[in-house]
């Protein structure tokens, strides 16, 4: 049953994320936003549902230690698995503006939880509502920028499904909810016949936990990459990135204080290098290649056997 259910939850994961991206897409061609724009908000908030819903569970259980790192290892996953996948299949073009200030912004935040771990051990309840604070100053700055690209201006997607406004609204929730439920299938059924084959649950949680909440991001942005909306990709990678550390981890930290343990910091260290690599990758040609993409494939290879080898 446990690998019936792993199919069921991939079929749904890839159906739910194919309607998804045909309306976040006409959305942004109806109001005139960037796909980017809409990749950092409507699509990476709503792929981050799995990462949100684990990590509130774990906080109202006190089991602060999987919510920490469940978002810190999605995020690692997002940028070197999400990023280099997308990227072999089409490489990513981004924009002198995400370079700018998207981007600076994801590294910043996971500066600020390297500082509040190493200053105080924990996230508490006032960290917390920083946290969210920061993410709400980020939501307004990011809407104030979508109204003024509203000046005629044609959203930079590739064409896609125009559909109407009613259709937009089931594409966009129905394949959230469809995410989501292929989501939590596939991380059931995958840590259900993982413990049959004895493997702790402390490696679970590092590995089959963070990739496998991190699976919506992963299928949402390879579909938006095979239709050309290669910039939703890449906003949907940035977006969770910044999502998962100021909201999920801000509202986490808002309902039980978590204790940051020295293995989540040397993680959300190796994050800001990996982040700052693919800043650096992203630089070059204002793309990330095929070449730049199957190598983060293999750097998060490696990054799997250290975690194992811990």
């Amino acid at each position: 049953m446990e690998y019936v259910l792993l199919i069921a939850g991939f079929v749904l994961l890839i159906k739910g994320a194919d309607f998804f991206v045909d309306g976040s897409a006409s959305v942004a061609q109806k109001m005139r936003i960037s796909s980017m724009v809409i990749g950092l908000t409507v699509v990476a908030m709503g792929t981050s549902a799995p990462e949100c819903a684990v990590s509130i569970a774990a906080s109202f259980r006190g089991d602060n230690a999987v919510a920490i790192s469940n978002a810190v290892g999605s995020n690692i996953f997002n940028l070197l698995i999400v990023c280099g996948v997308c990227s072999v299949i089409a490489p990513l073009h981004v924009k002198a503006g995400t370079l700018k200030k998207e981007f600076p912004i994801s590294i910043a935040a996971a500066f600020a939880l390297v500082a509040l771990g190493y200053l105080g051990m924990e996230i508490g309840r006032v960290d917390g509502l920083l946290m969210i604070a920061g993410f709400v100053v980020f939501l307004v700055w990011l809407v104030r920028a979508a109204k003024r690209e509203q000046n005629g201006q044609q959203t930079d997607g590739q064409g896609g499904k125009s559909l109407s406004a009613v259709r937009c609204f089931l594409y966009i929730v129905g394949g959230i909810a469809a995410i989501v439920a292929g989501g939590d299938l596939v991380v059931d059924s995958a840590t259900a016949i993982a413990e049959n084959f004895g493997l702790s649950q402390n490696l679970i949680g590092l590995t089959i936990v963070a990739m496998g909440t991190s699976l919506p991001e992963l299928v949402t942005s390879v579909v938006a990459a095979k239709k050309g909306e290669t910039d939703m990709a890449i906003g949907n990678v940035i977006g969770s990135c910044i999502f998962n550390i100021l909201l999920v981890l801000g509202i986490a930290g808002a309902i039980s204080p978590m204790e940051v343990l020295m293995e989540n910091i040397i993680d959300v260290i190796i994050l800001i290098g990996i982040s700052a690599v693919t800043w650096i990758f992203a630089w070059t040609g204002k793309q990330v290649g095929r070449v730049e993409g199957a190598v983060m494939a293999a750097v998060y290879a490696v990054y799997m056997g250290y975690i194992c080898v811990r």
